[in-house]
């Protein structure tokens, strides 16, 4: 473990499409298990924080071997709360407690991702290092179908192209699209500090395999999620 590098995951307890679905049993144990396992196991952490404002959440967070070794402030767990802020209020928590000196990287790993991968976080950790020029690295991955062929519900009720220009080409000719895969976000610490967009030039794609992928806000990503898993348990995708 380094004690240069840290881990931050962001879990509130106000879901409410999925409610408590960060301690919620997920294949037998606590949401929040699972990536808390993944971060162990990366063997890259000198410490893995839970940022919560929930003293259930803490507990558990606490019994599967994370710390929780300050609360988050009301401010910053309302469903508006954007996720750099939370890593921002760790680190200067961190800095308050005389813990954060030496910190040189941040990574957000997020509570509802059971399928993240030690190995992909030790990839994207090497990917952001080797580039002294660049803030972040991100985990991401293709859209399941091209984006510039979507469409829309009209006022009438009927279909149209979302980007007309594209409504005669070939898929295979479109640009690749990418999303954020919800899993991880590895950041410089001055980086996250100073408040640098996630989502720019200074941020490197970590692209993962979509059959890895699954963000969790309704019931119906739940399932699906459960599904993945299960199939990544017997294909023995560690």
């Amino acid at each position: 473990m380094s004690a240069r590098s840290i881990a931050v995951i962001p879990a509130r307890g106000g879901s409410k499409r999925v409610p408590r679905k960060n301690i919620r049993a997920f294949h037998g144990r606590p949401m929040l298990a699972w990536p808390i396992d993944a971060a162990k196991a990366c063997g890259l952490f000198g410490r893995i924080i839970v940022s919560t404002e929930d003293e259930e959440i803490a507990a558990v967070a606490r019994s599967l071997g994370a710390e929780t070794p300050f609360r988050r402030p009301a401010r910053l767990a309302d469903d508006h709360a954007p996720t750099p802020a939370v890593v921002r209020h760790a680190l200067e928590a961190l800095s308050a407690q005389s813990a954060a000196g030496e910190i040189e990287y941040a990574c957000c790993i997020y509570p509802t991702a059971p399928l993240l991968r030690a190995a992909d976080l030790r990839r994207s950790f090497e990917t952001l290092a080797a580039r002294r020029d660049k803030s972040f690295a991100l985990g991401v991955t293709t859209f399941a179908f091209p984006v510039q062929r979507a469409v829309r519900i009209d006022a009438q009720g009927g279909l149209a192209p979302l980007y007309p220009e594209f409504r005669e080409a070939r898929s295979q000719d479109l640009e690749p699209a990418y999303h954020d895969a919800g899993q991880f976000c590895w950041g410089r610490a001055a980086a996250w500090l100073a408040g640098e967009p996630v989502f720019s030039d200074r941020t490197l794609p970590v692209i993962l395999p979509r059959r890895l992928v699954q963000d969790i806000d309704t019931p119906e990503d739940w399932e699906t999620a459960e599904l993945l898993f299960e199939a990544k348990t017997l294909l023995g995708a560690a």
